[in-house]
């Protein structure tokens, strides 16, 4: 491959990027049906050619936004996974990252707001993805003995997922919903319910060290 070629494969994967971090900002500010494609294109600083050129259509905009955010969402699970940690405890932190990254980023959070969309089909519905990986998480959480005895996996699911995406539809308007504090008092209020008192001293509800830092390091 030549370094002609490299440097424009480079620019034009800058461009889509900065195609779809526009979209993601004129969605999250009137809602995606009413988006102009000139708009969009003006705000990324190309031409509506440019646009066209990596995107057929406002639909195919639209997915490629909902693309991006499934990949940020995968990023923001997996980030959250730290050696030796608890499964409850990687609930916690996914949950304290999530509500971060939300309040942080566009794409992400208006990826979100597509999978809520109901006059168009939804193509990538991260609600339904953080629903499944919440849903593996307690399953394995319970496998290692690690929630009270009788605890419904099911029930703590629905707990969870109802919270955090609660937490993500208010934050759109209050960003208070999606603080650091606010995740922390669902949890407190949640643990003693789903951990043995054995347990729960090892549990932070503020998030381990590392999501901390990482919160620390986002507000500096």
């Amino acid at each position: 491959m030549t370094e002609q070629l490299m440097v424009k494969q480079e620019r034009a994967a800058r461009t889509r990027d900065s195609l779809i971090r526009s979209a993601a900002e004129v969605f999250d500010r009137g809602g995606s049906s009413a988006a102009s494609l000139t708009l969009i294109s003006s705000q990324a600083g190309v031409s509506n050619g440019a646009l066209h050129f990596h995107f057929a259509s406002k639909a195919a905009l639209v997915d490629a936004v909902g693309e991006s955010a499934l990949a940020r969402l995968l990023a923001v699970t997996a980030g959250a996974r730290q050696p030796g940690q608890s499964q409850v405890q990687l609930l916690v932190d996914a949950t304290h990252a999530l509500a971060g990254e939300l309040r942080a980023d566009v794409v992400l959070r208006v990826g979100f707001a597509l999978s809520g969309e109901v006059s168009r089909p939804v193509r990538t519905d991260l609600r339904q993805h953080w629903r499944h990986w919440v849903e593996r998480t307690v399953e394995q959480a319970e496998a290692g003995g690690e929630l009270r005895r009788g605890t419904g996996v099911q029930d703590m699911v629905i707990a969870v997922v109802a919270a955090t995406m609660g937490f993500e539809v208010l934050g759109t308007r209050d960003a208070a919903w999606l603080s650091a504090p606010t995740v922390a008092g669902f949890w407190q209020l949640l643990l003693p319910t789903l951990v043995p008192a054995a347990g729960l001293a090892a549990i932070d509800a503020d998030g381990s060290d590392g999501i901390r830092a990482l919160r620390g390091a986002r507000t500096r």
